[in-house]
């Protein structure tokens, strides 16, 4: 079993939890035309991410582009069973966060700190009160 190393406070945007391994980027992701909604796989051969799957991790982001459909692609992903577990985000803008209130994809945003979230650590989203638990 995992011990807490840290509790970072941030803004809860969709309740729930959800744990899983960081997949980290330091681009805004367009989920229309930037996600196979049908296998989880970033398809934007321009972003970072490209050829990574968000399937089971847990997305940090620094917020979404594009198209409002970017919301129904999201629910697409939960639905096709290829969603991330929870999602981190530095300014999630309506996209998104639509997006992972009508998925029921636990979701925060503002993180107090980040210097410590590092690519494939451990971490636990609890977007009904705010918190992300990173575990050793």
């Amino acid at each position: 079993m995992n011990s807490v190393l840290m509790i970072i406070k941030s803004k809860p945007i969709s309740k729930g939890k959800g744990k899983g391994k960081l997949l980290i980027s330091n681009k805004p992701l367009s989920f229309l035309g930037g996600v196979d909604p049908k296998t989880g796989e970033v398809v934007d051969r321009n972003h970072d991410l490209n050829g990574e799957n968000i399937k089971d991790r847990v997305l940090f982001i620094p917020g979404g582009k594009g198209s409002t459909v970017g919301s129904y692609v999201i629910f697409q992903l939960k639905k096709n069973s290829v969603a991330p577990k929870a999602i981190i985000c530095i300014n999630a803008e309506p996209i998104i966060a639509t997006g992972a209130i009508m998925s029921n994809i636990p979701m925060v945003d503002r993180p107090e700190s980040v210097d410590k979230l590092l690519d494939s650590l451990e971490v636990e989203v609890d977007g009904s009160i705010g918190e992300i638990e990173v575990f050793l």
